[in-house]
Parts: C-alpha cells; sequence; structure tokens
C-alpha cells in the first residue's frame, strides 16, 4: 500500500511532506511527524478528477457519437420510407397522364377527319372513353388553324371557338403532344388539358384535346396517406399550386414554399418552411410535364420516436455519470484511507524506532549512572551504619545523642531511596530475560488490584473489576505483567481525587488475543502531555516523587512480550490505558 501510494503522489505531482495533527489518542511516543487532513483532502480531490476524467470523456466522446450516428441512421430510415412514397406517387401520376395521353393519342390516329367531324360519332367514342378511364371532362377537335371542328361535353358554348393564340394550340403544333400545368381557361375552373396532333396520309392535319379533371390528382395524393400533419401537393415550374395544400396555398396561387433544386430523382431534403418549422421536404419533378410532386413531413413528428429514444439515452448517460462519480467517490475515499493507514503505520513504526533508540540510549545512560552512584552509596551507607553501630554502644554516652541518631537514620533512609531510584534505573537499562508461564490473566489483574486495597480503601476510592468468565488463559512472564498493571493502578490510583472510581475491564479478542483496560474518572492529560507520556524521565508528577520510568519501563515490557499499548485521556474526563496481549508469547526484536 505504501509503494501505491507513492506512486499515486508522484502521479498527481504531490510530494510525501509532514505536518503535526494531534488527537485525543496516542500508541507511541507522540512524534509531530504525521501526515496533514488537507494534503489527503487535495490528494483525494485529484484522484476523483482523474478518475472522473479518464471515465467520462471516453463516455462522453462514445454518448455524442452514438447520439449523432444514431440520429443519422434515424433520418435515414425516415427518409427512405418519403423517397420511396414520393416515387410511388410520383408513377401514379405519370402512369395515369400516359394512360390518358395515349387515349387520346389512339383516338386522333384511328378514326378519320370526316369520322370525328361526326357529332354523334365523338359522342359514342367520348362515352366509352368516360366508361374506361377516369377523369376525362370533355373532348374536342381542331383544324390546323385552331378552330374547335367538333366537340362533346358539358361547354356546348366552346365548339366553334379558335384557340391558336393559347399556348396549349402552339406548344401541340410545335411538339405533337402536349400535357398542361392546371389552368383556368373558359371553363373558369381548375383543370389539365391533353393535345394530341395527327396527321393523315393526305397530309390534313387535326388535334384532338381533352380535359381532365383535377380532383383525380387529389385522389391520387389521399392514396399516399400521410398523416395530419403532413402535406402533399402538385407544383410547377412557375411556383404555382397545381392541388391545393394544407400549409402552403390553394390551387393556382402562389406556393409559399421555396422550389428545390430541379432533379427528377426523389429527393430528401431537410430545410425550414415559411412557418419555421423544421421539415423533411421530399420531391421529384415530371420529366414529361410541367410538374413537381412535393411531400413535407415536419421533423418533430417524424423523429417522435427518436425524441423518445433520446430521452432514454439520455437518462442512461446521466445514471451512468452518476455511477461513475459514485464508484470514483467510493474508490478514492477507500483507497485514501487504506493510503492514510500506511502512513500512520509508516508514522509509527518510525516512532517505535525513535522511541527504542531513545530508551536505549537512555538505559546505557543511566546503566552507567546507576553503577558510579552504587559505589558511592555504598560507601556513604557503610560509614552511616558504622556510626550508627557506634552511637548504640551502651558506653557511649552524650548530650546530644539521640539527635546524632535520627540524623544518621535519615542518613540511612535517604540511602535506600537512592538505592532504590538506581535499582529502578538499572531494571530500566538490563533487558530482563523473559520467563513464559501459563497466566490466568484475570485474577493475575485482580492480584495486582489487590495491592492497593489500603491505599483506595482509605481514599474511598472504588475499584472495580470486569472480568470476562471467558477470559483465555494466556502464555507469558508473570512477574513481569505483574510489574505493568501495578504501575498501571499506580497512576490511576495517583490520578483519582478521593472518592473516585478506577475499572479494570478484561475481554478476549478474537481468537488470538486478550484485552485489559484500566479506566479512571481522575484529572486527565492534555493532548500535549499525551505525546511524551512513554518517554523516560517524563513525569507529571513534580515535587511528588515521580521518577518518570514507570510508563516507559511498561512500554517497554509489554512490546518485549509482543504486546501492544494505548492511551486515551482528556482533562477532566479521565484516562483509559489499554494493553493488548497475545495468548502465545512472541518475544520482540532487541
Amino acid at each position: 500500500m505504501g509503494r501505491l501510494a507513492d506512486f499515486l503522489r508522484h502521479f498527481l505531482g504531490e510530494p510525501r511532506a509532514a505536518t503535526t495533527e494531534t488527537s485525543g489518542a496516542a500508541t507511541v511516543d507522540g512524534s509531530d511527524n504525521t501526515v496533514s487532513s488537507e494534503r489527503y483532502t487535495y490528494l483525494r480531490r485529484k484522484i476523483v478528477v482523474v478518475m472522473v476524467a479518464a471515465s467520462l470523456i471516453p463516455l462522453t466522446v462514445m454518448a455524442v457519437l452514438n447520439y449523432y450516428e444514431h440520429q443519422n441512421a434515424m433520418t435515414r430510415e425516415i427518409q427512405n420510407p418519403l423517397r420511396v412514397l414520393v416515387n410511388k406517387t410520383k408513377n401514379s401520376f405519370e402512369l395515369f397522364l400516359t394512360e390518358r395521353t395515349s387515349t387520346v393519342s389512339l383516338i386522333a390516329s384511328a378514326y378519320s377527319y370526316d369520322e370525328l367531324s361526326d357529332q354523334a360519332k365523338l359522342t359514342r367514342i367520348f362515352a366509352v372513353m368516360q366508361k374506361e378511364f377516369e377523369g376525362f371532362v370533355d373532348l374536342g377537335m381542331f383544324d390546323a388553324a385552331g378552330n374547335q371542328i367538333n366537340y362533346v361535353g358539358p361547354y356546348e358554348t366552346l365548339k366553334g371557338k379558335n384557340y391558336s393564340n393559347q399556348r396549349w394550340f402552339q406548344e401541340v403544333r410545335l411538339k405533337g403532344k402536349y400535357v398542361s400545368d392546371v389552368f383556368l381557361g373558359f371553363r373558369k375552373f381548375p383543370h389539365v388539358i391533353i393535345a394530341v396532333q395527327h396527321t393523315a396520309e393526305n397530309g390534313r392535319v387535326w388535334i384532338m384535346r381533352a380535359t381532365l379533371d383535377t380532383r383525380q390528382f387529389d385522389r391520387i395524393l389521399a392514396s399516399m396517406s400521410l398523416e395530419p400533419d403532413a402535406d402533399a401537393f402538385l407544383v410547377n415550374t412557375d411556383g404555382l399550386m397545381q392541388t391545393n395544400s394544407n400549409n402552403y396555398g390553394k390551387v393556382l396561387e402562389k406556393t409559399t414554399l421555396p422550389l428545390p433544386p430541379k432533379t427528377f430523382e426523389p429527393t430528401v431534403l431537410l430545410t425550414t418552411d415559411p412557418r419555421g418549422r423544421e421539415v423533411f421536404l421530399s420531391y421529384a419533378y415530371f420529366p414529361e410535364a410541367d410538374f413537381a410532386l412535393i411531400a413535407v413531413k415536419p421533423k418533430a413528428s417524424v423523429l417522435k420516436t427518436w425524441y423518445t429514444v433520446r430521452g432514454d439515452l439520455l437518462f442512461v448517460f446521466l445514471l451512468g455519470v452518476a455511477l461513475v462519480l459514485l464508484a470514483a467517490v467510493s474508490v478514492t475515499n477507500t483507497l485514501i484511507r487504506r493510503m492514510k493507514e500506511a502512513d500512520d503505520r509508516r508514522e509509527l513504526a518510525l516512532r517505535e524506532v525513535e522511541h527504542s533508540q531513545k530508551l536505549s540510549s537512555i538505559g546505557r545512560l543511566a546503566a552507567g549512572v546507576a553503577h558510579e552512584v552504587n559505589n558511592p552509596l555504598a560507601i556513604i551507607n557503610e560509614k552511616a551504619g558504622l556510626m550508627k553501630d557506634i552511637l548504640t554502644m551502651k558506653d557511649v554516652e552524650f548530650p546530644l545523642k539521640a539527635k546524632f541518631l535520627a540524623q544518621v537514620e535519615s542518613v540511612l533512609r535517604a540511602v535506600e531511596r537512592c538505592r532504590g531510584i538506581t535499582h529502578r534505573m538499572l531494571g530500566f537499562a538490563r533487558r530482563m530475560d523473559v520467563t513464559s508461564t501459563e497466566i490466568d490473566l484475570g485474577e493475575l489483574v485482580t492480584e495486582t488490584a489487590s495491592f492497593l486495597e489500603n491505599e483506595a480503601m482509605h481514599r474511598q476510592v472504588e475499584v472495580r473489576m470486569d472480568i470476562d468468565p471467558t477470559l483465555p488463559h494466556i502464555v507469558s512472564d508473570r512477574s513481569q505483567l505483574q510489574q505493568v498493571f501495578l504501575n498501571l493502578f499506580n497512576n490511576a490510583v495517583a490520578a483519582v481525587a478521593d472518592g473516585g472510581l478506577i475499572e479494570a475491564v478484561a475481554r478476549p479478542k478474537g481468537d488470538d488475543a486478550v484485552v485489559v483496560t484500566v479506566r479512571d474518572n481522575g484529572c486527565g492529560m492534555s493532548e500535549e502531555t499525551l505525546q511524551h507520556i512513554f518517554e523516560p524521565f517524563f513525569t507529571t508528577k513534580k515535587g511528588k516523587g515521580g521518577t518518570g520510568l514507570g510508563l516507559s519501563i511498561t512500554y517497554g515490557i509489554v512490546k518485549r512480550l509482543g504486546g501492544e499499548i494505548s492511551v486515551e485521556s482528556a482533562p477532566g474526563v479521565g484516562t483509559t490505558l489499554t494493553i493488548t496481549l497475545p495468548k502465545g508469547q512472541r518475544e520482540a526484536l532487541a
């Protein structure tokens, strides 16, 4: 984990730094080299940004590409049916006009001039035409000068009129065959003219002209079965409507829709109509007539299904983004937490090494000091003992004898006290041999607490014992553990006021360890004090006989026995010391 943390720091450009971070708990000697929470916040933010960017950039690019590709595919799928529909309808129009033109052409060539001039015969011919082919309104015969020689239909007044100045007559004389666009003419209603010129063998020329009702055009357009908001109509190349439109004009009005580029193949354009709507415009021009068929479908209605799919895609995309963010934050929090734990373990290991080195140095110093002090103390003790022996002899009497004896006793007590201090210093300095035996830890804790029973009773301090009956036996050094618990109880008694409370709790921890907690409601310690409580010669009992070696020795013994010790404290609340010991002996390395 530490290598991963270093890699991430290097990758994200985050230098390894250490700043002070204090807390209400300490496990070692209170080094200030802890990692700042701000640095982890900065690292967390950078990791989240990198992970989110690495995930969302490809996701966004893919979503955008899919969006446009799907939209284009949908557009193609929509355009193809429109193109096919326009092509089929255009073919229907062309077939309709071709059939009618062929019929008129057949009549013009199948009958002679005289037969067509006969009113009765032309009437019979026209009756057959109307029966076989829908749409014919009337039928007329014209000579080469444009005079209407014969006529069958509802407008008898048209018979005898001259049409030489009409466009259709000029066109048919020029081309031999002509299909007009929609116009009013003498009839004053929209109609289409089909005219065919025939030249007999004797050189005589006549023209047959038939009029078609444009309602047949409306029927063909209706067969397209367009949606209510769609539109289809015929328009000529001048922009005049040949059929009625729902949105772009009535018959023979100028269309409001700009004419598309001329092409005889069905084509689909995406454009904006005069009403501001985006529309698909499908059209095709007629090669044999002055017509263009146009079908218009609003894009919104055509792409209604696509808009629904687009909403679903957007929801899936946003859901994916949310999941990516959630995963990035979750993974980053887990990663940062493990990095912090790895850094804390690293800092703890460094502190323990530093503490061990400090103890080793101070131990060597203490051993030297104790050895040098013990020699003169032995001399003082011997001399003071000799003085006491002399003064207690029966034949030695003088007025200040009792005072001298009191002073000698005081010297001997001081020597004894110094001897005790040097003995503790030597005990702290030397590495005690560990003697492993099976121990009932609950019984040991209870026995050790009983050593303080008299003082606790005198000061009315309550000592509670909470020993788990299932607490397993452990293999460790009984005498050294007794010294550890005695130090803890002594510190607790010194910390509580009269009438205070001391509680010892012993519980199993998993299958391979036990935990003993000694808790008091005494004066507690500040955070600054917590940073130094395991340092040798650090004491809060200044002027009260404290040497500052108790917790240092306790820390060394616990470590030597393969355990862990931690402390929590707050001023005015109390202190809790927790010792974790293995069930089997694991002697620590020196």
